[in-house]
């Protein structure tokens, strides 16, 4: 019976392996970079070791430090987690090695699945239906368009899609650097890319008597840069046929390796409805918490039992209602995924549901808490927020409402982009494949439209950003008003400045409000002011009061309201007269680490406009900064290994007298290409 666990792992899986075993009581122990010393991981565990070093090269991808640490703190058992060395089988071999216990499938297993174009061979013998390989030496433009994929790993890195024969060449040579960054192999495979396809898998389990469940499918079709965003259990829309097909087909490849454990089969399923293999992942997936809600399972309890010599029973128990996963991610979408880092003030979801219930209820597995602080060093992944319902509809609408009304205080996030999407008429009809965000993430990432009054008997409009700069300007001033600085609205004869009619700036909203005896007016808006309090603010529009809960975090404001919530920035009343960055500065999205500088970029060299020139890495994801004209490079302050801030000036470039055709611009760099090089997060 295993007694300890240590988890190889960071962040929320760490966490939710770790709930699982203090339900059947069992100790844990974490392991932990310099980075994530104080991390909530950490913070549960009942043990924890130190990993010299914040690199992941240096910490979780160090196998042998991790076994030393698992027999240092008397844990008799190690779970990998997802990502890092999850798929390692001479990890699995190592640990076995040292007496331990090793969670998870047999290192063969894992060897045999290791590499893509292996496991599609062994696949292809058993019977699986696979896409034909392309041999990229002798593709022709009948073959296109290709997709480029790395043969060591997934997640997205070493991905290409390539539409033109002309630019194969460079595409495999940037795909192979990338899978050799990420997996430290730079083999590259090419097969047919399949438009208007869905990602669709199947979730496996397998005892060491020779039992295997298909734990029904899943569908991870929105994906952004071939990650998952949002997953669902079980696929909507698919024939029974086909249901049964993939079932079978899962079976059969778990079969075909010896597997044991949890493990997931991927396809990918045309428009027209033919399912093909895309890979086998050894390990628990992320999503595989709308499994678990779908069939009332604890996947790592189970993964704990058989790992314990258990057998499972001869079938799965039935499947009821429907999940859906959206992953909360710190990153811009508007901005080209960019991460964000800084301080998590507050991460709360709202209470669903009732224990025992039949209806909605809400799941949330997160690696964070308030108080915490997102870095750039792993991804960017601050939680997973899992709904099951009775039916996909209501699951839908239950999520929406979740994350509308969650707290997320701190850095940027995706929460609009997942709540736009859940509400997409594309999605919510089952209209959907892997190039959802393609087609609408422009519609999806824009502001929302300023509300206009509406004629009766037309709903009142919702208030939107404009209404939530208002509420922060009248908590502002009310704390103001209540705090112990405040004048009393009258002194003698004299009347209270604060009488006059003020105002105050969040981005482009400039509110004007005058003090009355009573609280106060807004001017220039047909808003009635119900109360205004420092924390809370009630306003009426039209006849309908809408209440918005006001925290404010120096000039940071976070405004929560039933109708969404907002993230804004007071502007300082006079504006900074010190001069910006000057024309052609290349300045860092994000704070990060710069990893590598084009071949030969030195001061003086000629460039052309989108040339790469920098790449910067952060939150595990790699950057690529481009010239932003074509011109001389008059300045270089990017080196390899160098740590920058946010702003921080990364290079110049001057344009030359005849290709200057517009004003000066400050120029910031963008996430044209991204990579994740320490394979944290899988797909």
């Amino acid at each position: 019976m295993i007694t300890s666990v240590l988890v190889a792992n960071r962040g929320e899986i760490a966490c939710r392996v770790f709930r699982t075993c203090r339900e059947r009581g069992i100790a844990t122990v974490a392991v932990h970079s310099d980075a994530d010393e104080g991390a909530l991981h950490v913070r549960e565990a009942d043990t924890a070791v130190r990993l010299p070093g914040a690199a992941p090269a240096d910490t979780y991808l160090r196998g042998d430090l991790i076994v030393k640490a698992a027999l240092a703190a008397g844990a008799d058992a190690v779970h990998p987690g997802y990502g890092f060395l999850s798929e390692n089988a001479e990890f699995a071999r190592a640990v076995r090695d040292a007496g331990l216990v090793w969670i998870g499938p047999p290192p063969e297993a894992i060897e045999a699945m290791a590499s893509k174009t292996r496991a599609k061979e062994l696949m292809g013998a058993a019977g699986v239906p696979l896409l034909a390989p392309v041999d990229p030496a002798a593709a022709t433009e009948s073959d296109l368009p290709l997709l480029l994929k790395a043969a060591a790993g997934g997640g997205g890195r070493g991905m290409r899609i390539v539409r033109e024969l002309a630019a194969l060449g460079e595409e495999l040579t940037a795909a192979s650097a990338e899978a050799h960054s990420a997996f430290g192999d730079g083999e590259v495979f090419a097969e047919p890319y399949v438009e208007g396809g869905r990602h669709v898998e199947v979730q496996i389990l397998g005892d060491t008597q020779g039992t295997v469940w298909a734990l029904g499918t899943r569908d991870c079709s929105l994906q952004r840069r071939h990650q998952k965003v949002v997953e669902e259990a079980p696929a909507p829309g698919l024939p029974d046929g086909l249901r049964t097909a993939l079932h079978e087909a899962a079976v059969t490849a778990a079969r075909a390796v010896g597997y044991t454990g949890a493990g997931t089969v991927e396809f990918l399923v045309s428009a027209e409805g033919r399912p093909y293999f895309l890979e086998m992942n050894t390990r628990l997936q992320v999503e595989h918490p709308v499994t678990e809600e779908v069939f009332a399972l604890d996947l790592v309890a189970l993964q704990l039992s058989v790992a314990e010599g258990a057998a499972l029973p001869a079938g799965p128990p039935p499947a009821r209602g429907h999940a859906v996963e959206a992953r909360l991610y710190a990153e811009d979408p508007s901005r080209d995924w960019a991460p964000q880092t800084g301080a998590l003030h507050a991460l709360d979801f709202p209470d669903l549901g009732l224990p025992g219930g039949t209806g909605p209820r809400l799941r949330v597995d997160s690696g964070y808490a308030g108080g915490d602080t997102i870095g750039i060093h792993y991804d960017a992944l601050l939680a997973k927020a899992v709904v099951w319902a009775p039916t996909r509809d209501e699951a839908l609408r239950a999520l929406r409402y979740a994350l509308r009304r969650a707290r997320v205080h701190g850095p940027g996030t995706n929460r609009d982009l997942l709540v736009r999407s859940l509400e997409h008429p594309d999605f919510t009809e089952g209209r959907f494949d892997t190039e959802f965000y393609e087609r609408h993430l422009d519609a999806l990432t824009q502001p929302a439209p300023a509300p206009a009054p509406a004629p009766v008997p037309a709903p009142v409009p919702v208030p939107g950003e404009r209404y939530a700069a208002i509420a922060a300007a009248l908590a502002d001033a009310a704390a103001r008003r209540t705090g112990p600085a405040a004048l009393p609205a009258r002194l003698g004869g004299w009347r209270n400045i604060g009488a006059a009619a003020q105002s105050k700036t969040y981005g482009e909203h400039e509110v004007r409000y005058r003090a009355t005896r009573g609280g106060f007016a807004v001017e220039g808006d047909e808003v009635r002011v119900v109360a205004a309090g420092p924390r809370r603010v009630s306003l009426e529009t039209e006849g309908v009061v809408r209440h918005f809960d006001v925290t404010a975090y120096g000039d940071e404001v976070h405004v929560d309201s039933a109708a969404g919530a907002y993230r804004l920035t007071a502007r300082p009343r006079f504006t900074d007269p010190t001069p910006r960055a000057e024309p052609g500065s290349l300045l860092a999205p994000m704070p990060g680490t710069v990893v590598r500088i084009a071949d030969g970029l030195a001061e003086g060299a000629r460039v052309t406009a989108g040339q790469p020139l920098i790449w910067l890495e952060a939150m595990k994801m790699e950057h690529r900064i481009t010239a932003p004209a074509s011109g001389t490079l008059t300045a270089l302050h990017a080196a390899p290994g160098r740590q920058v801030e946010v702003g921080a000036l990364l290079a110049v470039v001057t344009e030359t007298a005849q290709e200057i055709t517009g004003t000066a611009q400050e120029v910031t760099g963008t996430a044209q290409e991204v990579t994740d090089p320490a394979q944290e997060e899988p797909s």
